[in-house]
């Protein structure tokens, strides 16, 4: 038996050559399973790869005892060293297929990038129906390969909906559905697995690309996420005797997703990144270590450094109705409360309703008489950076270009383009279609002057397109993969240019994206006590200093309403909204301050970590909490929205010793209270729907 093993400042990942030819993965990170049996060890398979024609060893439907990849055996392995820490590449083969590895190890955070290159060697095609980009066997298992996984592991699983992004949900595994078969040396493995998917071009649709399973005996916590923006799959079930855990993670595959690939001789094909860890810790240590990863892999850029507060017109604002003479009052408005860039939301392109004729984005003259660059122009005279709405990858189904443009330019299946929502979808892979966008995004830099654009994204694709693709799912992934090349060289052009990433809202919050957008929209949500519960968990899927959450003051509301609002957005990126050209008084005093003390501490955000100290929050809880921690001081929010009692105490011996708390915004306050004693904060909210932010300072 031959073993290696690579390993930084805060990881490890240990391999064994079995004497069967195969590769077990032995460790990662806090998991060790060297003590395993030689007959567990050949479960713990590297890579799951099926290929058309080929056995599959196990029953029911997942993705384990796949084949060839259950037979692939080592050639060689080697180490390569980066500037975030080391490459390890392993690669196998059996028969004409070759199979690579590559595991990237980070010197500051114990989560691994992981993926997978096929290569077929052979002179015959391949049809390849799954692979998976990580594969573990013995999750969470590290020296109790005995014990009973589905009573003692908790699974958090991030559900999306739209306006209800990030809702977690935690469940053993026994109540998630997975039971646990070994009794004593008996056992079975059984037809079961926790399968969570999404198909189409929301990334995020219905769950976020990310889980977390935490072994509340041994006090083990694994995280995962997975890197594309379209389709992906994961799934926990059970191998061999039924005594290990496995877990998969991948991109789009046959079964689940209408993925299909033709590997023809000397072709190679890459999986989509994922993401996994294994860690000693909670699931705060988790996203902790997760919270870091997301900030080593993602493009430089200042927006990310200096964190600008933006106005856009549309929440409780104009909603997609921009004109010259709505524009300028709130422009005026948007400046005197602190506000660094400017958006003008949708609708600027055409005179009434608009969805389907998207496509040409030219301005309106009947909504700008003397053309759009007046309001340009009018932004940037009063000190702020101009923006404006875009949503590139659609053209709605009465446009007068569409008319015109071969089917190519679009998804098609069975011959048809994809209609969805009175919208085409355009197909990134045809470089047509990418210097029509180029075109678009030059126009609005160029001519326009913007320096900021909201990405929109509100249709998605279906299964995807059979236009010069093996699949409906190999279509969609050529396309996503043509998006992101795309989206490269728009920020070579323009490395200074913002450009939000919105999919409804949150609804494409990957990190295929994110790597490259420093921004992401995170919620359409109107309400916004529930605006409130989905910013206390928005730093759990995005970096906070990435996660835009809107602050939208009401016409009529009261003191409150906009503390509320405000400290919604107050640890993460304000996405200032409101007609604050008619919010007035005490109330747009308010606004003002809670920019303004933002200001003051934002530089932080890019190095502090989120802490949930009450647990990661769901919709309608009526006490929440989310804060951000460094060494030395914790910046933390505290809402009561409906129901609860009056008062609510909150841990944080966990975070260290509490020498000092003060509340930072709002600084006057005659309705609530605070103390602070043996590391328990208690505060008395009177009322419903109030919030608070509070900086305590630690020894």
């Amino acid at each position: 038996m031959t073993k290696f093993s690579v390993s930084t400042s805060s990881t490890q990942i240990d391999f064994e050559v079995l004497d069967s030819g195969k590769v077990a993965l032995s460790r990662i990170g806090s998991n060790d399973l060297s003590n395993a049996s030689e007959k567990d060890k050949e479960q713990m398979v590297l890579t799951e790869v099926q290929v058309t024609g080929e056995n599959i060893h196990h029953k029911g439907v997942g993705f384990v005892s796949t084949e060839p990849g259950s037979s692939l055996h080592y050639l060689s392995h080697r180490v390569v060293e980066n500037d975030n820490g080391k490459t390890l590449e392993v690669t196998q083969e059996n028969g004409a297929l070759k199979v690579i590895n590559y595991y990237q190890l980070f010197d500051n955070t114990p989560v691994i990038r992981s993926w997978v290159t096929l290569e077929n060697a052979g002179e015959g095609d391949l049809g390849i129906e799954y692979v998976s980009s990580f594969a573990l066997t013995g999750i969470n298992q590290a020296g109790d390969l005995t014990g009973n996984y589905a009573e003692d592991n908790v699974f958090y699983v991030a559900n999306n909906d739209w306006t209800a992004e990030a809702q977690w949900k935690a469940n053993t595994l026994k109540d998630a559905g997975l039971d646990y078969w070994v009794d004593g040396e008996k056992g079975q493995a059984s037809s079961k697995r926790i399968s969570i998917t999404n198909n189409s071009s929301w990334s995020c649709s219905e769950y976020s690309p990310n889980g977390i399973l935490v072994n509340k005996r041994t006090g083990q916590a694994a995280i995962w996420q997975i890197e594309n923006n379209g389709a992906w799959h994961y799934e926990l079930t059970d191998i061999g005797a039924g005594n290990l855990l496995a877990i998969r993670l991948s991109g789009p595959e046959e079964y689940d997703n209408h993925w299909w690939k033709n590997l023809k001789a000397g072709e190679s094909f890459t999986t989509i990144p994922v993401v996994f860890g294994q860690l000693n810790g909670d699931f705060e240590a988790a996203l902790d270590a997760m919270t870091t990863y997301r900030r080593a892999i993602r493009r430089p850029n200042k927006d990310n450094q200096q964190l600008p507060v933006i106005f856009n017109d549309y929440m409780n604002g104009l909603s997609g109705d921009p004109t010259t003479a709505k524009e300028k009052p709130l422009i005026d408005a948007a400046a005197a409360a602190g506000c660094e860039y400017y958006v003008v939301d949708c609708g600027w392109y055409a005179p009434g309703y608009w969805w389907d004729s998207v496509g040409e984005w030219q301005p309106s003259t009947e909504r700008f008489p003397n053309g759009i660059t007046e309001v340009i122009d009018y932004i940037r005279s009063k000190g702020m950076v101009p923006g404006l709405w875009l949503e590139i990858e659609v053209m709605g189904i009465k446009c007068p270009l569409a008319d015109q443009l071969p089917d190519d330019w679009f998804f098609t299946r069975h011959g048809k383009r994809v209609i969805d929502s009175d919208r085409y979808h355009l197909d990134f892979t045809n470089p047509a279609v990418r210097k029509y966008a180029d075109e678009v995004v030059d126009r609005l830099v160029k001519q326009y002057g913007v320096g900021y654009i909201k990405m929109d994204y509100n249709i998605t694709t279906g299964i995807g397109t059979d236009h010069d693709a093996d699949s409906y799912g190999d279509g969609l992934l050529k396309h996503n993969r043509a998006y992101l090349k795309w989206l490269d060289q728009v920020f070579q052009r323009y490395p200074d240019l913002v450009i939000e990433n919105c999919g409804s809202g949150g609804m494409r919050h990957d990190y295929a994206m994110l790597q490259r957008h420093s921004i992401q929209s995170m919620s359409d949500q109107t309400d916004y006590l529930r605006n409130g519960n989905i910013a206390a968990v928005g730093g759990s899927v995005v970096a906070p200093e990435q996660c835009a959450i809107w602050s939208y003051p009401l016409k009529d509301g009261d003191d409150e309403e906009v503390i509320f609002n405000m400290v919604n957005a107050m640890l993460v990126r304000i996405h200032q909204s409101g007609l604050l050209n008619e919010v007035t008084g005490h109330r747009l005093a308010l606004v003002k301050e809670g920019i303004a003390s933002y200001k003051q501490y934002r530089d932080k955000i890019p190095t502090m970590l989120p802490i949930w100290p009450t647990g990661l929050s769901a919709l309608d809880d009526s006490w929440f909490s989310y804060g951000l921690k460094d060494e030395n001081t914790i910046y933390l929010a505290i809402w009561r929205g409906k129901g609860g009692d009056t008062t609510t105490t909150i841990n944080l011996e966990k975070y260290g010793q509490v020498n000092a708390v003060e509340q930072i915004f709002p600084k006057a306050d005659n309705l609530t209270t605070y103390t602070i004693t043996n590391n328990h904060l208690t505060v008395e909210f009177p009322r419903e729907k109030v919030a608070r932010l509070y900086k305590i300072n630690l020894n």
